[in-house]
């Protein structure tokens, strides 16, 4: 699947913004991931031919960065944090709550392909309102079980935030950032 060529322009706008093309790497992996709900191999390939950067660069920067994702996942992501405020906070809980709800297990995707789920020790930034979680790039703090409850009810029935929407994901697990045992 090629770019479409409003996300390549988009590309080619903000790599002109910086005085290094490598700086536009970021930003490019957004604007793919927005477009197709993934960034493909192919698609890195494009970006580094917009960019004149080799192909390499591209893929070692999308497969550092746990927030691009590089195979279909469901409708919507989920990233559960679980760094230290949020689990002295409950994040512990609401995560088993979180995969008890959908079915699956951390990494996996909903039978119906409306939610992939992550957890993370990233933190995510939004410890003043801990225990929290990412959705489609948008906060939602103070977590409990009724607003878990609202949040997958929520997602089932909206479409996809970007333009296109996912294959179905398969379901094993994509390697994330994981708390290491003492």
């Amino acid at each position: 699947m090629s770019l479409a060529k409003a996300t390549a322009e988009e590309i080619k706008k903000r790599a002109a913004r910086y005085p290094s093309k490598q700086s536009a790497i970021i930003p490019a992996l957004w604007a793919v991931q927005h477009e197709q709900g993934y960034v493909t191999k192919e698609a890195m390939g494009e970006i580094a031919q917009i960019l004149a950067l080799p192909p390499s660069l591209i893929e070692a920067t999308a497969s550092f960065y746990s927030m691009f994702l590089t195979r279909p996942e469901g409708r919507h992501d989920v990233v559960i944090c679980i760094n230290a405020p949020c689990m002295l906070r409950g994040a512990d809980e609401m995560t088993a709550y979180l995969g008890q709800q959908l079915g699956v297990r951390d990494g996996q995707t909903t039978k119906d392909g409306a939610i992939t789920w992550h957890s993370t020790i990233e933190c995510l930034g939004a410890c003043g309102g801990a225990p929290m979680m990412q959705v489609d790039h948008h906060f939602e703090e103070n977590l409990t079980p009724e607003r878990i409850d609202a949040i997958i009810q929520r997602l089932r029935t909206q479409p996809a935030p970007h333009g296109t929407e996912p294959e179905k994901a398969p379901a094993a697990a994509r390697p994330r950032a994981k708390r290491t045992q003492a």
